[in-house]
């Protein structure tokens, strides 16, 4: 069967199934229905736990011999697969014969990465999903945070106020780790009391998981302060100005791509249009009226400050660029210094 991480815990409740896929892309709720499995499998004796690390160069062999193998120190096993790709190439027929004649008292755990279409309909999927539990694991949408935050809290015990939540939604730009770290934190600090804006801001960190796609596209959709916020944590954490303008110029590129799209009235994408890259529909409203064809000229005048062939500061051209594509800054010639 095909479960939500939200439905496990019942399932679980209920009885342990001989195989379990656990798939996505969102690192604390992969990590979390995969302890709750492990630690299904301990209460009913599963007291042996092997860990393979899947990779291209992994042995298969190793893991059928693991699991005909009878063990020496317990009747009930793990078996856990790690395998981030989610393709397991050469497995792929073992983990089928696993899933549909598992041996007896073993219980197979496969950890992976989110699943495309086509991987969702390999046979070792579908024979997972028909004998076992597959537990697809989505993201937690930015909309969805407060909620979900609030929803989290509660069940710790913590009474969150619409402010605070706000406040600790604003600071992880999504990294529902360092959310789990703030709730952690604030059961610490609050002490049973609500917790305030102001116990959230002493608890919560700026532990935003920055990077360049993110900036490119607050930037595109006009919001300037949270590419600014972006910008000052790529800078922090030694980002390279040359990657930020590439980001920044691949969304510049789609835009105006987008527009000639809707000016000559065609849906066709030919060779030479850069279909990586797919705006907001925030930024696809904003595209009419933005300065394109300047932002780009400005782009080019970066580049060459970023390489030291233009006379600047490279920081102060990319922080010029990315206020001018949010809006907030008329494109302009001197790209490595800041209008006033």
């Amino acid at each position: 069967m095909r479960l939500s991480s939200e439905q496990l815990a019942e399932n679980l409740r209920r009885g342990l199934a001989p195989v379990y896929l656990v798939s996505g892309d969102e690192p604390l709720g992969v990590g979390e229905a995969a302890d709750a499995v492990r630690s299904a499998a301990r209460a009913a004796g599963y007291a042996e736990r092997t860990v393979f690390f899947i990779d291209r160069s992994f042995a298969w062999d190793e893991l059928r011999h693991a699991a005909s193998a009878l063990s020496l120190f317990a009747e009930r096993r793990l078996i856990e697969l790690r395998m981030p790709s989610g393709k397991p190439d050469k497995g792929a027929t073992l983990l089928l014969d696993l899933a549909t004649h598992p041996p007896p008292d073993l219980i197979c755990l496969i950890i992976c990465g989110k699943l495309d279409r086509k991987a969702s309909e390999a046979p070792w999927v579908r024979a997972i999903e028909s004998r076992g539990v597959w537990i697809t694991v989505w993201p937690v949408t930015t909309a969805s945070l407060p909620a979900w935050l609030t929803s989290r809290a509660r069940a710790m015990g913590l009474q969150l106020e619409p402010a605070a939540a706000a406040l600790i939604v604003d600071r992880i730009e999504g990294n529902l780790l360092a959310a789990k770290q703030a709730l952690d934190n604030l059961a610490l600090l609050a002490d049973g009391e609500s917790v305030s804006a102001e116990t959230a801001m002493r608890a919560v960190g700026d532990s935003a998981r920055y990077d360049v796609f993110q900036l490119a596209e607050a930037a595109a959709g006009g919001d300037a302060r949270r590419a600014l916020r972006i910008l000052a944590g790529l800078k922090s954490e030694g980002a390279d100005p040359v990657l930020i303008l590439w980001a920044l110029v691949r969304e510049l590129r789609a835009l105006w791509q987008a527009r000639e799209r809707a000016r000559l009235g065609s849906s066709a994408a030919g060779a030479g249009w850069n279909q990586a890259a797919q705006p907001s529909p925030r930024a696809l409203r904003r595209a009419p009226k933005l300065p394109l064809a300047r932002l780009i000229e400005q782009a080019s005048r970066t580049d060459r400050t970023i390489k030291g062939i233009s006379p600047g500061d490279p920081w102060a051209a990319i922080i010029a660029l990315t206020l001018g594509f949010a809006g907030a800054l008329q494109a302009t010639q001197d790209s490595g210094r800041v209008p006033t």
